[in-house]
């Protein structure tokens, strides 16, 4: 797949001397610095230094008193409370941290995740009425629930109230609930709008907390978990997330809690876990039960007490994650022969398949996998109880929820938000709603929006690559969305000791202006890029023609001997 390169702006170079003095960095960390809305002594000291004292109130959330007191009468009362949350990473371990938190001072407590299956995304009416015929008088459901009108309104026929905690975008209405805590809605001031879903319930215990005067180190236990959903919801790491990322990562280094810890062990993750480990080994562990069999598994296994029961549960887990890579192989495999089998997709700007059988479970997996090939916004759709139901993901600045609401009347209910999605719609109206979200996508992308982007922090030379320099970016972590690892462009060069591994992965160093580079580059992937059989980038590579890589720099420990590799994630030769 073809790459643009972009350049982030060049700030005033005024601005750029000034903060390199103030804070003694050279000019490039300087001008990255900029681009990362850190532009004085203080923005930096609160950016590399971040503070859980700089957590907002969580009393500026709209609701959160009422949200708060509901609770108290419910304690007082001695009513069954019920965590209700999503059957994804961001809400397994959403309730977790609630019914965990709960637990320590309330015993009548429960939780309840929805049967992907049988009952499908958000609050179900199966959940309302086993909550009704259980004597539970309040739900509190996290990660979902902003569009749950008629369920909120069943739920308040039957004598039970709620409290809802989410994230994702709110409609025209309200549900009835006595508390509705989302950012995002129009009418909230609160100053952080990108929290995940475990990160509204962490505010919510933060109120709780406050009202109960429990000493806030006790919510530290939580900020594990917290760190998990905001990695796999793939929220941005700024404001309030980056710092409850940093503690929570920090936590997950050190002390994780036993169910974490087990993922950690079979994952083979060991020590420096980043954001990416999350994203890549630990939450598709936890997403795997609910994929494919209950999510409660996967809340059982965060909310374990001791390490032993938790390697058995994890053990399990890592069993149906092994499934679950099987079926999203086999159907990514169907779905790339469906494209390439029909002509006329080829000049589409967008993607949507369906095929009845294909497992709901890994659906929005194989929408991934079709951007990673194809770079458009993907719906992959399969039938469930009679529906149509699907997933969407889309590619970088290109809001996909919108879209899908300008189909709207083709659909029975979405939710969602930029980046990712889901539907469902009558079997009978695929056709039409594929016709009508290509015409909606053809209108609304942009040229930026049909290669994927390669954002470029600065261009160095080879004799900037030192870890004085490295170790001052290992200090600007946690990375992701909003707070992107540093990628450099190093221009003009060509390889020496180019090596095939595995047949597939390069080994190479590069010389620039007669200097070789102490650091590997690394390029995954790469062995088989080819414009033509003769052009493969190993021939060129060994030809020495003349290349630019953009890279990240890290660090690689081999028996207790460290050294800088170059992670090149992209090559353009002359």
């Amino acid at each position: 797949m073809e790459y643009l390169w972009k350049q982030k702006p060049k700030t005033s170079q005024p601005a750029i001397d000034q903060l390199s003095k103030e804070i003694n960095v050279n000019l490039t960390l300087a001008n990255m610095l900029i681009n990362r809305g850190v532009e004085s002594f203080e923005q930096a000291k609160s950016y590399f230094r971040p503070s859980l004292t700089s957590l907002h109130d969580p009393f500026l959330m709209k609701d959160m008193t009422e949200a708060v007191e509901r609770i108290q009468v419910a304690i007082a009362a001695d009513e069954k409370i019920m965590v209700y949350g999503d059957y994804d990473v961001d809400g397994t371990t959403a309730v977790s941290l609630m019914y965990g938190f709960l637990k320590t001072f309330y015993s009548p407590v429960v939780f309840y995740i929805p049967d992907r299956y049988k009952e499908g995304y958000g609050i179900s009416e199966k959940g309302v009425r086993f909550a009704a015929e259980n004597g539970i008088k309040l739900i509190i459901a996290l990660d979902c629930g902003i569009k749950a009108i008629e369920k909120v309104a069943l739920a308040k026929e039957l004598g039970v109230d709620f409290i809802i905690c989410d994230h994702h975008t709110p409609g025209e209405e309200l549900p009835d609930a006595i508390a509705v805590l989302d950012a995002k809605r129009k009418d909230c001031n609160y100053p952080y709008k990108e929290l995940s879903g475990a990160g509204v319930g962490f505010k919510l215990i933060q109120a709780i907390a406050i009202k109960r005067e429990i000493d806030s180190s006790q919510l530290d236990a939580y900020l594990d978990l917290v760190a998990v959903s905001i990695a796999a919801d793939i929220v941005p790491i700024t404001g309030e997330n980056r710092i409850l990322a940093y503690y929570g990562l920090d936590r997950l280094n050190n002390t994780p809690r036993p169910g974490l810890k087990a993922l950690m062990l079979s994952s083979n993750l060991e020590k420096d876990i980043g954001i990416s480990d999350v994203v890549f080994k630990i939450g598709p562990r936890i997403n795997a039960s609910g994929r494919l069999e209950h999510a409660k598994a996967s809340v059982e296994l965060l909310i374990s007490s001791d390490l032993e029961g938790a390697m058995e549960r994890a053990k399990v887990v890592d069993e149906v994650n092994a499934t679950r890579r099987n079926f999203d192989e086999n159907i990514t495999k169907e779905a790339f022969e469906m494209i390439a089998s029909r002509e006329e997709m080829a000049e589409w700007n967008s993607t949507v398949l369906f095929k009845n059988d294909w497992h709901k479970g890994v659906i929005g997996i194989v929408a991934s996998r079709c951007i990673e090939k194809y770079y458009r916004p993907t719906i992959i759709l399969t039938e469930s109880n009679g529906k149509a139901t699907g997933s969407a993901r889309s590619v970088v600045d290109f809001n996909i929820y919108q879209a899908i609401e300008e189909c709207a009347d083709l659909l029975d209910q979405f939710g969602g938000h930029m980046y990712a999605a889901g539907l469902t719609l009558p079997v009978e109206n695929v056709p039409a709603f594929q016709e009508k979200f290509e015409a909606v996508v053809k209108g609304r992308i942009q040229e930026i929006h049909r290669k994927p982007v390669i954002e470029v922090d600065d261009e160095l030379l080879l004799d900037q690559i030192n870890y004085k320099f490295y170790n001052i970016l290992k200090q600007m972590a946690p990375f992701g969305p909003g707070n992107t690892e540093p990628v450099f462009r190093i221009a003009n060069v060509y390889a020496e000791d180019v090596t095939v591994l595995k047949d597939k992965h390069l080994r190479f160093k590069i010389v620039q202006d007669g200097q070789v580079t102490t650091p590997v580059c690394l390029g995954f992937g790469m062995a088989d890029r080819a414009k033509d059989p003769d052009l493969t980038t190993v021939n060129m590579l060994r030809g020495k023609m003349r290349f630019d890589i953009v890279a990240e720099m890290r660090e690689n420990v081999f028996r207790d001997k460290s050294s800088l590799q170059l992670y090149v994630k992209d090559i353009k030769f002359d």
